[in-house]
């Protein structure tokens, strides 16, 4: 089985990659379509060339990659952004097992602008999620959805509930991790990873919520309409 994770930036989706690699019966692949978004939209990310260069930019060696993957373990977890599904015919996923990441966008835009200072509407993929959520419901594929802050509040109760939707067995391993860098790291890790690399588990959310600038004013009215769509279908403990 393919766990299809698709989420935005900025949010717990490194976090929720470390804890399925913990599960013995799982590998995970951190954003393979990555390299094919960059030469796709031509966009100067952190690491762009570097990043090019070590990642397969064919989409349909991607999907081979990803079949030989779930080959050798029972599941195989896809960490994706959204926004890196455009570009090519990505109707395979139908067949996946899907999971929409989602996060208020003000915080996302917040943590966001703090690695590159003014992110637009597309960076953050949320219209992008809910427009894949929509078809792969009239698809009849029954998408899951989940907020990043639902976990880090109740992450055993929340993902023991996630789990059971995917018809896997939860395990409390999935709760921790070693700190530091991980094998399964994307080569993008130096430039996102930071945060994730200094945890071992699923931190709680702060009460308080950061201000989102006035530069970032009309992207996060944009993006909350989407958000909202999605929050309506997420699983909670």
């Amino acid at each position: 089985m393919v766990i299809h994770l698709i989420s935005g930036p900025r949010n717990i989706s490194t976090a929720l990659m470390y804890s399925f690699a913990q599960r013995p019966d799982t590998q995970v692949l951190d954003e393979p379509f990555y390299g094919f978004y960059l030469q796709h939209t031509g966009l100067h990310h952190p690491g762009r060339d570097e990043i090019m260069n070590t990642l397969e930019p064919d989409p349909a060696k991607i999907f081979a990659l990803i079949a030989q993957a779930g080959q050798e373990k029972e599941q195989v977890f896809v960490k994706n952004m959204g926004h890196h599904l455009q570009g090519f015919n990505f109707d395979l996923i139908k067949s996946y097992r899907n999971i929409f990441l989602i996060r208020e966008p003000g915080q996302m835009l917040i943590s966001y602008a703090k690695v590159r200072e003014s992110p637009t509407l597309a960076d953050i993929g949320l219209k992008h999620q809910q427009e894949i959520f929509s078809w792969l419901e009239k698809e009849g594929c029954q998408p899951l959805v989940v907020d990043g802050d639902d976990i880090r509040q109740n992450p055993a109760a929340v993902l023991s509930r996630l789990c059971q939707a995917l018809e896997i067995p939860f395990t409390e391993a999935m709760l921790t991790w070693p700190a530091g860098t991980r094998p399964e790291d994307g080569i993008w890790a130096k430039y996102w990873y930071n945060n994730v690399h200094q945890s071992t588990g699923f931190v709680a959310p702060t009460e308080n919520t950061a201000e989102v600038p006035a530069h970032l004013q009309d992207v996060y009215e944009s993006a909350l309409p989407y958000y909202k769509i999605l929050k309506q279908k997420a699983i909670t403990a």
